[in-house]
Order: C-alpha cells, then structure tokens, then sequence
C-alpha cells in the first residue's frame, strides 16, 4: 500500500512542479455599437511553467475561421489586446484566443499553444 501512496504522491508533486497556465478573458460580454465596426478585446495570461521562452508568445483570437493577431498593452505584463471587425449586421460572435509558444527542451526548442474556452460578445443596439 504504501508503494501506491508514493506513487500518488509523486504524481501530485510532478503536477504541481510543472505548474500550469491559464488565459483569462478581460474583455465586458457586450458593447454599445460602434460606427467604426472594430471591437477590443483583451486577455491576461498567467503562467508558472519555467520553459517557456516569454519573447516567443504570438497570441491571436479566433473568430470563425479567422485569426487576428493580439499584442502586448503597455506597461501592463502579461496583458494582450487586439481589435476584432464586427459587421453592422451581426449582434454577436463567438470567440476565443488562443496563445502559440515555445518552451524549452532537452534537445532543442518546441512549439506548444493554449486555447482559451469560448466567449460570446453581444453588441448593442446604438439607442
């Protein structure tokens, strides 16, 4: 029983060593309608992973079959942004980011990404 424990144990500390990421989406679920039909969108990234080279992050949102690129806000770390076309005949879209990397490795630096869950932003009816 007690080679099960460590194990169990050793798994859990592999997990909490490796450390995880996480997107969090900042932008308001709706806006008001603007004539200029760009919306913004932003999202924070937070990491404990230690591999993963910070100058290789190339973010983007995903709508639909699109992808637009995202860049770094200014003097805020760790803080993404991009504006996003929304037609005037839509109300909403369906979105979500997703964050491309490399992380170091033994032999030499690999790709991994991050995809975010979904979101919806509404827009409003100009009033």
């Amino acid at each position: 029983m007690s080679k099960i424990n460590n194990l169990l144990f050793l798994l859990l500390l592999a997990a909490l060593v490796a450390g995880c990421s996480t997107i969090t989406n900042l932008t308001p679920s709706q806006y008001p309608r603007d004539p200029s039909g760009f919306y913004r969108v932003e999202a924070e990234w937070r990491s404990r992973e230690q591999a993963i080279r910070p100058d290789s992050f190339q973010p983007v949102v995903l709508v639909d079959f699109n992808a637009y690129p995202m860049h770094p806000i200014p003097l805020v770390e760790d803080r993404w942004e991009a504006f996003i076309p929304i037609p005037a005949n839509k109300d909403y879209i369906l979105y979500r980011y997703k964050f491309d990397f490399m992380e170091n490795a033994i032999s030499k630096p690999c790709g991994n990404s991050v995809m975010s869950a979904g979101y919806e932003l509404r827009i409003e009816p100009k009033k």
